[in-house]
């Protein structure tokens, strides 16, 4: 039985199967020099195994009951108490001046603003190796036109290709979730677009998503683009975001920029 109880309020399920934990460091595959993130180390079941690899990589850790035994276990280990959503990803990047490696076993109640963080982040990221819920994993691999396809979708696409690496079962959790489980693999792209332009491409995405039912016009026009008359943009307004690809929401958001920056509009994010 282990000694700290999982606590509810920071989304922790303790990975307790060897053989998963294996999976997921030969997934991660990880090297002496790596820049290695780990969000929510817990117990240090997955950072015994990384820091063998890894001597001085960072952990990020929020609970306070778990800090001193890391800290004591590992004292090799980077580690940081605090909550990674609070976290400046520049200065982890500069700590070794080499783009992050992030892993982890995420809360789920906060993959997406976990998700979003990184995106936001993504030029500072080489990759992600992360456990999340399967249903959520099966919405960021989604294609255009089925249930699952929507904002995170087409964000983590646009920035990252995404590998749903294998399943996982609930049974291997302490406490045992509600959900089964996936591990994800973000390679993040390389970016050459300036931060006006990758802002516009994420708020036009949200925007269109917003009103799912709604049509393109209807959408963008109760968004913060309701000032833009998208009408010759070569998109069919009377289709909804989710007929949309990643192609599509490019030129929206190429179309809202050239607006914003020859037409003095104002966008209030």
């Amino acid at each position: 039985m282990l000694k700290i109880k999982p606590l509810k309020k920071f989304g922790q399920n303790y990975l307790t199967d060897n053989n998963i934990l294996n999976k997921i460091v030969k997934e991660i595959s990880p090297s002496l020099d790596d820049n290695l993130i780990e969000i929510g180390p817990g117990l240090g079941a997955l950072t015994g195994r990384l820091i063998s690899f890894t001597p001085n990589m960072t952990a990020i850790e929020i609970d306070t009951r778990v800090v001193e035994d890391l800290a004591l276990k590992f004292p090799e280990l980077r580690l940081i108490h605090s909550d990674f959503l609070k976290i400046n990803l520049k200065d982890l990047f500069q700590n070794k001046n080499k783009k992050l490696r992030i892993v982890g076993n995420i809360p789920y109640n906060l993959t997406s603003p976990i998700l979003f963080k990184m995106i936001n982040a993504s030029e500072l990221i080489y990759d992600s190796i992360l456990m999340v819920q399967l249903e959520v994993a099966k919405r960021m691999i989604a294609k255009k036109g089925v249930k699952d396809y929507g904002i995170l979708a087409v964000l983590i696409q646009h920035f990252a290709e995404v590998n749903l690496c294998f399943k996982v079962s609930a049974n291997v959790f302490y406490p045992k979730p509600k959900v089964d489980s996936a591990v994800i693999h973000l390679n993040f792209k390389e970016e050459f677009i300036d931060k006006n332009k990758k802002e516009i491409f994420i708020q036009i995405v949200k925007a269109a998503f917003g009103n799912r039912r709604k049509t393109l016009k209807n959408s963008l026009s109760n968004s913060i683009f309701a000032g833009i008359n998208f009408s010759d943009s070569n998109i069919d307004l009377s289709l909804r975001a989710e007929q949309l690809d990643e192609k599509d929401f490019i030129k929206l958001a190429d179309f809202a920029l050239d607006k914003i920056q020859n037409e003095n509009f104002t966008i209030n994010y």
